[in-house]
């Protein structure tokens, strides 16, 4: 029998959260080792459980949640998430424009599946959430990406977004907040970004999962609150902010100017059939998550857990030679940098699997966030403070061997 090969639309696909290296990590767990893993957001993983009050009421309503739900979503959940979309000033919403998903990813996947034709092109950012770039790409699109500054708080270079835009261009990914850089845009960002769209008649697709995840009194604004006169697509969940990441509950709301849209809206509804439903526990954790307690305020605030450990990463990543690394004002990631005259990568995937085999830390590296230059590492500052000073002084102990190895000094 000859070789089955993957479909040609996986060529330019990957997703390096859980990509190669971590293939490696899992080898070297199943001959005895430990691993530290600081490559993903998987929050209870670092004892951060989801709300007692959530995992009640999926319990009370699991005899409810054996047959399918609507292919949208159960009424109640839809109801919530529309009640929130008021709270984020985004107008004129309906249940009828929400849909619950396995998860934003499902979702996200299913928006770039119902839009996109064989060179079709989309902005996505650099860096960005690695699946905006591989949905582009599965779905026969060509993803565009347009450069944050990091010199300018990983804002988007505006300039640069505006210079990849052709006739081709649909769609203008915006992630805020910014997986990986922990980046919050300002209103005023948020403007000229709308501004742009509407000048070329773009769909904008708004990734807000970590619009509660914000540290030092900020606040989020929902970019569709700003863009009512624009076809905007807005994801967000109960992963990150209610840290229920395995409960795979998520929704997409369309909300703006839908009168050009009945096309896609169409698509987008037989996408919704095809699955038949999102996992319905998971939905009836949607409606108390968005109306109860949102403990997520006590972990961000200052003294909070979530802050304190983000204060102690950047303390202790910035103090090691050669690296800086710009402040997160939300999320729960770091993207520092490597100053290249000290650290002179040529391939950061290497170096990343290098870190691995010598210090027993897994990270991802920039490339796999679609950033450009090997001089990144993306590093999720969940675990306990204590695990995060050992995990933090083996990566600055590997730093100072490849200093020495390269011969260069900070």
């Amino acid at each position: 029998m000859k070789p089955i090969r993957k479909s040609n639309k996986l060529d330019n696909v990957c997703y390096d959260i859980r990509g190669p290296v971590l293939e490696t990590a899992r080898q070297m767990e199943d001959e005895g080792h430990h691993i530290v893993k600081l490559n993903i957001g998987n929050l209870a993983a670092f004892g951060f459980d989801s709300p007692e009050e959530i995992q009640l009421d999926m319990i009370r309503n699991l005899p409810n949640a054996a047959g399918y739900s609507d292919a949208k979503g159960i009424f109640q959940a839809r109801k919530a998430v529309m009640h929130y979309t008021q709270q984020k000033h985004i107008k004129g919403v309906t249940l009828e424009d929400i849909y619950i998903g396995n998860g934003v990813s499902e979702l996200i996947v299913m928006s770039m599946n119902a839009l996109l034709n064989t060179g079709d092109e989309v902005l996505v950012p650099a860096p960005d959430y690695p699946l905006w770039t591989a949905a582009v790409s599965l779905s026969s699109g060509t993803p565009r990406h347009y450069l944050c500054d990091e010199a300018n708080d990983w804002l988007p270079d505006l300039k640069d977004l505006r210079a990849r835009i052709t006739p081709r261009t649909r769609a203008l990914v915006v992630i805020n907040p910014n997986n990986p850089t922990g980046a919050l845009y300002p209103e005023s960002v948020l403007l000229e970004m709308v501004a742009i769209a509407r000048q070329h008649q773009l769909i904008i697709y708004a990734d807000e999962v970590y619009d509660k995840v914000l540290y030092d009194g900020a606040t989020h604004t929902a970019i569709a609150s700003l863009s009512h006169d624009l076809l905007t697509v807005t994801f967000n969940g109960l992963s990150k902010n209610h840290r229920s990441c395995g409960y795979r509950a998520g929704w997409m709301v369309v909300s703006g100017d839908l009168r050009d849209a009945r096309d896609y809206i169409e698509g987008l509804d037989m996408l919704a059939s095809m699955r038949l439903c999102a996992n319905v526990p998971g939905q009836y954790a949607i409606q108390t998550a968005l109306g109860g307690y949102q403990s997520i305020d006590d972990l961000v605030a200052p003294g909070g857990r979530m802050c304190r450990q983000r204060d102690l990463a950047h303390a202790l990543l910035t103090a090691i030679p050669g690296v800086s690394c710009v402040k997160p004002k939300s999320a729960l990631y770091m993207f520092p940098r490597l100053d290249p005259k000290v650290y002179p990568i040529r391939n950061d995937q290497e170096f990343i699997a290098e870190l691995l085999q010598e210090e027993h830390v897994l990270l991802v590296q920039g490339s796999g966030f679609n950033w450009p230059h090997p001089d990144h590492f993306r590093l999720v500052f969940l675990p306990h403070e204590d695990d995060l000073r050992d995990a933090i002084a083996r990566i600055a102990r590997f730093l100072e061997g490849y200093r020495q190895r390269a011969g260069t000094q900070a």
